[in-house]
């Protein structure tokens, strides 16, 4: 649906410098071979029931709602792609500039009538579904890890085309698109939300 949002504004060449740090796993030298395989499969079937609710309440979520999610995401990311090269400032919250969290702040305040939290670090604890990258859709949050420590620093909306926008650096020139498969953004990639649930039930999108 919003994969017309591709072909409006040019992938950037420029690639980001910075990079981030592995964190190596415990050490499971000493434990018994059978503990380690037990460990392995029960994480992994707690991982697939965790995905299976989350499934099960975006179902819930789309059948309950009396207006489409499509039509407040499509709101939010046209306002959005109006606002390509407004320039990055940090704590910025307004078309004077914004940082990450104020960009995202501002586009749902504006189109949906939400009051998202105001840092990224608050934002990734909203209470909404946990979507897995295979099933993102256009105006799911995404959120990175860009300092090298593992803990949330950045954060976007997703378009859809596996590209997302976001107000992403000073250097880098502020409100862009960028391809969520692109080495970078893969590897800085903690996971994504469907902020979108949360918003009144009585909201329509800005015409």
């Amino acid at each position: 649906m919003l994969n017309r949002f591709a072909p409006l504004v040019p992938l950037a060449l420029v690639t980001l410098l910075f990079g981030c740090a592995a964190h190596s796993p415990v050490s499971q030298q000493h434990a018994p071979q059978q503990q380690v395989q037990r460990s392995v499969a029960a994480q992994s079937s707690t991982v697939y029931q965790e995905e299976l609710v989350t499934e099960k309440e975006l179902a819930e979520f789309a059948d309950s709602k009396p207006y489409q999610l499509p039509l407040l995401a499509d709101s939010i990311l046209e306002r959005g792609m109006s606002l390509i090269g407004t320039r990055y400032r940090f704590g910025g919250t307004s078309e004077a500039g914004f940082d990450c969290s104020g960009f995202i702040g501002y586009l749902f305040r504006e189109e949906a009538g939400m009051n998202l939290p105001r840092s990224t670090r608050e934002m990734i604890n909203v209470d909404a579904p946990l979507v897995a990258r295979n099933n993102l859709k256009p105006g799911d949050l995404l959120f990175f890890s860009t300092n090298g420590r593992g803990r949330v620093s950045h954060a976007g909306i997703y378009l859809g085309d596996d590209q997302f926008i976001h107000s992403s650096s000073r250097r880098s020139g502020g409100v862009r698109v960028d391809k969520l498969g692109d080495s970078y953004w893969s590897k800085t990639f903690i996971e994504a939300k469907r902020a979108l649930a949360m918003a009144p039930t009585t909201m329509t999108a800005r015409k």
